[in-house]
């Protein structure tokens, strides 16, 4: 998080707001945050693994976030002051959105001249519309919510407090979005999900008439889509974190603090788990279940449904991450085993060669 060295912030603030203990000046400040290889004097940097303490020592950063444990490492240090926080990371991402905060105030202020609003839609008073937005009828936009440029907001839709939706992210009629989300640009919740009849070698549209309910402190990132259910309500939990570029089929549910990154595909009528993570560019085939507290490996297909927590991987079919990994070194050695094997496959049907 490269910044403007002239803009500084206090870590005595920031470690009072965040948590942990300041060690060395006081009256530090810092203009942001840096990787450990690249921190100036003027930033701060963290440290997560014990291998990055060498590197920590020699660094002459304005601080340093690392575990209380680790201080004792740190003698001859040439930064100004350690942050000692059980969790480096966390003090970091939880400090760097407060500096992000301070960075860029929120520009929206009130209801844009070029917004299109509904004389049927709720907007609260402290509620922001950006040029170009659009707010149908039946609409309820909460308290602080920012509806960015060129947003679209459908009817009857309810965004809840302090949401935030960016330039051009769309949610269709009915949908609701909880509170503190963030929905980035792109993103569309709510347009129809794929429900088809065949009829004689053609297709017949099946209307979609669920809608996509979210829960409080979700984002969603770019160009992600949502489909709304087509007779129940598509579902995502509280906290859910959802990357770029993923498609999350009609009536799905996804449990509270499950993360989900960038391609990865969620077919219809899907059931996940809370405090699951689905790595990148994951398939997952429709009408299953995945349990609680899953761990499923990037660009891994799942076809049925997982009822034990752990780590999966593979295409066909899943399996454990342990077996996977077996038989991936098994793979790794097929050329090798296939010339023992045709060699012992000559030997049987030979055995005078060997006399």
């Amino acid at each position: 998080m490269r910044a403007n060295p002239a803009l500084r912030f206090s870590l005595a603030d920031l470690v009072a707001s965040v948590g942990g203990s300041l060690l060395g000046n006081e009256k530090t400040e810092i203009s942001g945050f840096a990787p450990i290889e690249r921190v100036s004097p003027t930033e701060a940097a963290f440290v997560e693994q014990p291998r990055f303490l060498g590197a920590a020592r020699e660094v002459q950063a304005a601080a340093i976030i690392l575990r209380p444990g680790d201080a004792a490492k740190m003698d001859g240090h040439r930064s100004q002051a350690l942050w000692l926080h059980d969790n480096p990371y966390l003090a970091f991402a939880r400090a760097a959105q407060e500096i992000e905060r301070r960075r860029h105030p929120r520009l929206l202020q009130g209801v844009h001249p070029t917004a299109v609003v509904s004389s049927d839609a709720t907007l609260h008073p402290s509620a922001n519309v950006g040029a170009g937005a659009v707010i149908e009828a039946g609409a309820r936009i909460g308290a602080g919510a920012d509806i960015g440029a060129l947003a679209y907001v459908g009817a009857d839709v309810v965004i809840g407090d302090d949401t935030e939706l960016e330039a051009r992210a769309t949610v269709h009629h009915g949908c609701v979005i909880g509170a503190r989300c963030i929905l980035h640009s792109g993103c569309v919740i709510g347009a129809d999900g794929f429900g088809l009849a065949p009829d004689r070698g053609t297709w017949v549209k099946i209307p979609q008439v669920g809608r996509v309910v979210i829960g409080d402190d979700v984002e969603i990132g770019c160009n992600t889509t949502i489909d709304r259910g087509a007779l129940d309500d598509t579902r995502i939990g509280n906290g859910v974190k959802l990357d770029n570029l993923i498609q999350i089929g009609h009536n799905c549910e996804i449990g509270d603090h499950t993360a989900v990154a960038g391609c990865a595909g969620i077919a219809g009528s899907v059931k996940i788990g809370k405090h699951c993570m689905i790595a990148g560019a994951a398939m997952i085939g429709g009408h299953i279940e995945i349990c609680d507290n899953v761990f499923i490996s990037g660009a891994t297909s799942v076809f049925k449904s997982i009822t034990e927590p752990g780590r999966y991987s593979g295409t066909t079919p899943i399996l454990p991450h342990r077996d996977w990994e077996k038989n991936a070194v098994v793979a790794r050695n097929l050329v090798e085993l296939r010339a023992r094997l045709r060699a012992l496959e000559k030997l049987v049907a030979n055995p005078a060669d060997q006399s």
